[in-house]
């Protein structure tokens, strides 16, 4: 492939996705692009209320509030992606790219500094300042008294150079279940929303076009839009 040009792939754009179909979703595009029958696809969707839980959540990360978690209706989903608990909802952006992962970085640390990389550059259309955390991945911004607040969660895995999960933008989602966790396993981890910074909602499509054309410049592919069917699956 000539050095200026850019990989061809997938958008699937879908505004709502229960959590176990995203999965599904994500199953099935890993193996076809493991056997070449798909390209590079980004997926961008929303989820109901639920819990999901990474490699390396423990008990204590979640179980000391879960009845009252459960009552608000929330449902709980073990995963094989890297990092603990963290909590979706309506309101949240999701992106699951399914990448061959050589095509774009040497390995899974470059690779989660440029999802960081895409994260930093949506919030700057908007005039929030993101960074990263010296010990923590994710995006964060400066809060109350220089402490630092999350704003974006990234867990991923890899398997035979695919990768699948990837990262969850807190648009104008609800934070309070986030206070009845230990988010993403971090003691003492605040979490906050573009709503709550800006004081206001955000335009879902915008944000939405911000991530696939960030996430196009960061990866340098060519995004093409698809419709979802999920009878293809």
């Amino acid at each position: 492939m000539p050095p200026h040009s850019r990989h061809p792939a997938h958008l699937l754009s879908i505004p709502f996705l229960p959590f176990t179909e995203s999965l599904e979703l994500q199953q099935s595009l890993v193996a076809k692009r493991l056997a070449d029958q798909v390209p590079d696809t980004l997926i961008l969707t929303e989820h109901e209320p639920i819990l999901t839980l990474g490699r390396t959540t423990k008990p204590e990360h979640w179980e000391p509030h879960w009845f009252e978690l459960k009552n608000q209706g929330l449902h709980l989903h073990q995963t094989n992606r890297g990092g603990s608990v963290t909590y979706h909802g309506p309101g949240q952006f999701i992106a699951y790219p399914i990448l061959r992962l050589k095509n774009f970085c040497p390995g899974p640390k470059i690779y989660v500094q440029k999802l960081e990389e895409v994260l930093i550059r949506i919030l700057a259309e908007w005039r929030i300042v993101g960074c990263r955390h010296e010990s923590y991945r994710g995006v964060w911004i400066n809060g109350k008294e220089g402490h630092l607040e999350k704003i974006a969660s990234i867990g991923v895995r890899i398997s035979k150079g695919i990768t699948m999960h990837g990262f969850a933008l807190n648009g104008n989602i609800d934070l309070h279940p986030f206070s009845l966790l230990t988010p993403c396993g971090i003691e003492h981890c605040v979490m906050t929303s573009m709503k709550k910074i800006l004081n206001q909602q955000v335009d879902v499509a915008s944000v939405q076009e911000q991530i696939a054309t960030h996430f196009a410049h960061v990866f340098r592919i060519e995004l093409t839009e698809h419709e979802f069917n999920k009878t293809k699956l």
